[in-house]
């Protein structure tokens, strides 16, 4: 065995440290608290180079990948081989995502140094981001789905703790709860699926020579079994841990707390939304794709045998989720003016293209999509946050415009990270990822629908990034009219360098540039001529073939990619860079075009407000029955009881004291009486006895005389 597969445990385990320490040192060691996360981070960068080298050049049987686990007994219950097992497993799913997870969070660690410079809660902060990473990479190396849930959860503790880490504003501590309960739901689905898969297989280990739940054997039983409905247990157990993913990657329905998370310090919002927590549903249905994609077949001589295909009905279902996702949040953030919130909503959008990829297309392609997603996406969200930080916290894009003088190098990184996302032809990572994409929904032989969806997406995020580059940084500064209309001139302030826009410092640019860098690289080893990331998860060997490229296919579908790309572009253009809002109070061109489309996008469909008149006063009116039934049903009915209680203890008192009692003691006082008298006629006194007998016998003589007379 490798020895990087023995210590991978350092790498979630490192941060987690770095966490501990900070949370028993003083406030004020903020370098400490600095240094102990970044450098947790670029240590355990080394060691997921190391795991990435390990996993290089080397094959399981049968050509298929590099695959070692390690396992341990943490938990013994009834007999004596009855042990639940934690361990780790070292692939090239999880060496690319060990890699992705600590460089890019490495980054995000450095920029927040400078963002979060002055907050008076700056250690607080980094230990939390640590802990975040930690539980991240938990899930990461994880060959158990036991410790794949124990990190999850952290992970879900950790966004509450860093999306309301400015509690002292309700709307923060709103969110924050909205998010840890709506995530929780996803989460109660992952759990009974996997009560249900260790019921069926015995095991909760992925790989285990051949006995792991996700290995041919437990594959075969589980075809073999059917629920109530017909559908066979693989699969029902598949969609219970897709709905664990849908929570934690804001799928539909549950998306509705991705957006609200905004309300965290946006690099924050950078971490959740690139490298850790949405990325983690994506990552999850990947890790047990085989689980999902499963199907048997009985040949003539051989009996059962598992075969995995992409039009299982566990894959279905994550492929029309993710398409539908993707358009859904793609047109909503065509609306939107908060400047995160639009990459928000790009984020829940590109999560569900991640979706429609796995179920369309496989692992390689949606984890594809996932890798230069982060890198991209991590520079949009740490670009706005160096936006924001120059035009002073301000996150309306009606309230800025111009900033390209002020901030030319924020400018020109967000420009790359906006093409990359747009999928401009050619040059950016995201072009190839999203590509790959459609060329495997188009090929998809179940519905050409979720290809016609990408497509529509693929031109709303062209606009709407678009619409956003030029509000906030092409035409004139609009900020000093909103400080003019709070009762200042507006010469002033212009001519005050002041309340211009400023650039960030170098602690925040730097990362920038390298995220940018990374925008770009990465898609060389996705493009149809050289497919290296499809070839390394896979196992085989990547060859490099300039003429995949020209195949009419695939020729075709890029130069219809592009052409959709362009033409959002060109719309973006059109409506907002030629004509540019003068004032922030300005109408919208969207809303002055169509204002009831515009107000119905703008205020998300109103899903919101649906689930406030419906699950959310459902569970207000199950919360008041409850307690009308806890107060009045069962309390009076306990009160009922307890008076009945009372009253009969009373009866028995009366019955006992008066009736019993008074019963008992007047016999006992006859009995002692008449015990008192006899006592007396036995004295052993002669005499008494002589004069006893001597009265009697004088009765006796009366009476027979009496008798006679008459």
């Amino acid at each position: 065995m490798i020895w990087i597969v023995k210590n991978l445990w350092l790498i979630p385990a490192l941060p987690l440290v770095a966490a501990g320490i900070i949370s028993v040192n003083k406030q004020p060691k903020r370098k400490l608290a600095a240094s102990l996360a970044i450098g947790s981070m670029a240590v355990g960068f080394l060691l997921s180079l190391c795991a990435f080298a390990a996993t290089l050049g080397h094959h399981g049987a049968g050509h298929e990948a590099f695959r070692e686990v390690f396992s341990f007994n943490w938990l013994q219950f009834g007999g004596a081989d009855n042990w639940l097992q934690l361990g780790w497993v070292l692939d090239p799913l999880t060496a690319i995502m060990l890699m992705m997870v600590t460089f890019v969070g490495m980054l995000i660690f450095i920029f927040s140094v400078g963002y979060m410079a002055h907050d008076v809660n700056f250690m607080r902060f980094f230990c939390f981001l640590a802990l975040f990473a930690s539980g991240m990479l938990g899930v990461v190396i994880a060959n158990n789905l036991l410790l794949l849930f124990i990190s999850w959860e952290i992970v879900g503790l950790t966004s509450y703790l860093l999306i309301g880490f400015w509690y002292h504003k309700p709307s923060a501590a709103a969110a924050a709860k909205k998010a840890f309960i709506t995530t929780r739901i996803g989460d109660l689905g992952l759990l009974i699926g996997m009560v249900w898969l260790y019921a069926e297989t015995g095991t909760l280990n992925f790989y285990d020579g051949g006995k792991g739940c996700l290995e041919s054997g437990a594959l075969a039983q589980m075809l073999t079994h059917t629920t109530i409905w017909g559908m066979a247990v693989s699969t029902a157990i598949g969609l219970l841990i897709f709905l664990g993913a849908v929570g934690k990657s804001g799928q539909l329905p549950l998306h509705v707390w991705l957006p609200d998370a905004m309300e965290g310090p946006t690099p924050v919002s950078a971490l959740i939304h690139a490298a850790t927590m949405v990325a983690a549903g994506v990552f999850l249905v990947a890790r047990v794709y085989p689980l999902m994609s499963a199907n048997l077949i009985y040949g003539e001589h051989t009996g059962a045998h598992v075969f995995f295909n992409n039009q299982t009905i566990a894959l279905q279902v994550v492929t029309w989720i993710g398409a539908l996702t993707a358009i859904f949040a793609a047109s909503i953030a065509v609306a939107q003016n908060d400047i995160k919130r639009i990459l928000a909503y790009s984020t829940v959008s590109q999560l569900g293209y991640m979706m429609m990829g796995l179920g369309v297309g496989g692992v390689a392609v949606g984890m594809f999509h996932l890798i230069t997603h982060a890198f991209f996406k991590a520079l949009l969200f740490l670009g706005s946050a160096s936006v924001i930080h120059g035009c002073h916290e301000e996150q309306d894009i009606r309230k800025m415009g111009g900033i390209k003088k002020y901030m030319p190098i924020t400018f020109a990184v967000y420009a790359v990270g906006m093409l990359a996302l747009a999928g401009f032809p050619l040059f950016f990572s995201g072009f190839w990822s999203k590509d790959e994409i459609l060329h495997a929904a188009h090929g998809w032989s179940v519905s050409q629908i979720p290809f016609y969806l990408g497509c529509a997406g693929a031109l709303f995020t062209a606009f709407y990034m678009t619409r956003q580059v030029a509000m906030v940084f092409f035409g004139s500064y609009r900020g000093h009219q909103e400080e003019s209309s709070q009762g200042h001139s507006a010469h002033s302030h212009s001519s005050s360098p002041g309340h211009d826009p400023h650039e960030s410092p170098a602690v925040m640019t730097v990362p920038l540039v390298i995220l940018a860098g990374f925008a770009i690289l990465l898609g060389v080893i996705g493009t149809p001529a050289w497919p290296w990331f499809e070839t390394y998860l896979n196992g085989h060997h990547v060859e490099f073939n300039l003429g995949k490229l020209t195949e009419s296919g695939t020729l075709i579908l890029m130069v219809s990619s592009s052409l959709i790309v362009f033409t959002g572009l060109g719309l973006g253009v059109w409506l907002y860079g030629k004509r540019q809002r003068h004032t922030a109070d300005e109408p919208d061109v969207l809303e002055a075009f169509q204002p009831v489309i515009f107000k119905v996008l703008q205020n998300k469909y109103y899903i919101d407000e649906l689930y406030e008149v419906t699950v959310i006063r459902f569970n207000a009116f199950a919360a008041w029955f409850c307690d009308f039934a806890d107060k009045w049903i069962f309390g009076g009915a306990v009160l009922v009881v307890s008076y009945l209680t009372l009253g009969f203890a009373w009866l028995y008192r009366l019955t006992d004291e008066y009736f019993v009692n008074l019963g008992f003691d007047a016999g006992c006082d006859s009995i002692r009486g008449g015990g008192g008298f006899l006592s007396k006629l036995h004295a052993g006194r002669v005499q008494t006895y002589l004069r006893i007998i001597g009265v009697a016998l004088v009765m006796l003589i009366l009476f027979l005389i009496w008798g006679r007379k008459a």
